[in-house]
């Protein structure tokens, strides 16, 4: 794979978080939380001004280089945060995440920045390698910002709602651009143009003209979009106290981890219930009546979002960090991971089906001349 120079640019750029966070654990300053904070937006601001007087032409070029660099570099941070929780490196951000984000030393906190140092690291690359060599990137960008919301939207009201709500410290306040940024980003995102579809009016016509039973692919992504929108459902009233047995069963057997007071699980599903079960219906209708133009960028936003929520959910119910207690029991693995396997999976699939084969989604042509004269005849 031909990685552009400047993408290894930033890549060598993002790499330096390593000597820099082993050398910031050792400065006795760092063990005051405000000075962690100070810190921290002093490294920001560097960085975006080495990264401007390297890459000014492609900033010039396409803003959203620099946010890729410099979100580059916090996802080694992230990575680094989440090995050394797990116990793979010692040295590097202790002084952080004690006095800076303690609630990062949650399962959660472990598993988003999983996510964040690998997933996100990687299409940082792509897209500002992308942007080097003047390409489109939004299908990468909308898969982003649809996981990095996602993100924001259950670790930050999981941080001021549950037990960790006592330990927000001044570095919490440098969320606030860490979630403007992406909200502009998402907008430029969005308003760039789409890739050519290639489909002639004829392919179009013909692919809308099939009813649902005709397309056996879409009967089934119809069918998994309602069993996924119920078990969506039920969740959400588990997690709201509904008192029927099912919950009642389903909470204490099969995901307790629901229960933790640390109070991500219940955002995460209150999130799914909001706002991923009306995506639901609405791709089921998209499905079945054709020129739903929308339903490719916003399956892949919905991809990317329930990739992360369903990788940060699955991990934390499993990790030791969470208590034994809240853990999912040995004995509904199997199920455990099924059910959350194919959550995560159905997206994607959706996504997939509607970038390789856009026709149905496309907008029906408008009649040619020929048609209006067989209309008048």
């Amino acid at each position: 794979m031909d990685i552009p120079p400047l993408a290894g640019k930033i890549a060598a750029l993002s790499l330096s978080a390593l000597p820099v966070s082993y050398a910031l654990n050792h400065v006795s300053a760092l063990s005051h939380p405000l000075g962690v904070a100070l810190m921290s937006a002093l490294i920001l601001v560097l960085l975006f001004v080495a990264i401007y007087s390297l890459s000014h032409s492609e900033i010039s070029y396409d803003p959203l280089y620099a946010v890729f660099a410099v979100f580059a570099f916090t996802s080694v941070v992230d990575l680094i945060i989440s090995l050394q929780e797990d116990g793979y490196v010692v040295g590097f951000m202790e002084f952080y995440t004690k006095e800076g984000e303690p609630y990062l030393r949650t399962a959660h906190g472990v598993f988003i920045c999983y996510w964040d140092g690998i997933v996100h690291y990687l299409l940082y690359l792509a897209m500002a390698g992308a942007i080097c060599r003047r390409k489109r990137y939004r299908n990468l960008g909308l898969y982003w910002l649809g996981s990095f919301i996602m993100s924001i939207l259950v670790f930050l009201p999981g941080n001021i709602l549950g037990k960790y709500s006592s330990e927000i410290r001044p570095a919490f306040f440098l969320t606030i651009p860490y979630m403007l940024v992406p909200c502009w980003a998402g907008m430029r995102v969005f308003n760039q143009s789409q890739a050519p579809t290639y489909c002639t009016p004829n392919m179009v016509q013909e692919e809308q003209r099939k009813g649902l039973l005709q397309r056996p692919a879409d009967l089934a992504l119809v069918i998994y979009l309602a069993l996924a929108g119920f078990f969506t459902l039920f969740r959400g009233l588990v997690v709201l106290d509904c008192p029927t047995d099912a919950c009642f069963v389903y909470i204490y057997q099969y995901e307790p981890y629901l229960r933790d007071p640390v109070a991500y699980p219940k955002v995460q599903m209150l999130v799914y219930m909001f706002y991923v079960l009306p995506f639901y219906c609405l791709a089921a209708y998209a499905l079945i009546f054709p020129g739903c133009s929308w339903l490719p960028d916003w399956a892949l936003l919905f991809a990317g979002a329930i990739g992360q929520a369903q990788f940060s959910h699955m991990g934390a119910s499993l990790h030791p960090r969470t208590p034994f207690t809240y853990r999912v029991p040995e004995d509904a693995w199997t199920c455990f991971f099924v059910c959350n396997l194919l959550y995560a999976l159905g997206p994607h699939l959706l996504a997939y089906r509607c970038l390789r084969r856009p026709a149905f989604f496309l907008r029906p042509p408008p009649p040619g001349p020929l048609g209006h004269h067989k209309k008048q005849n």
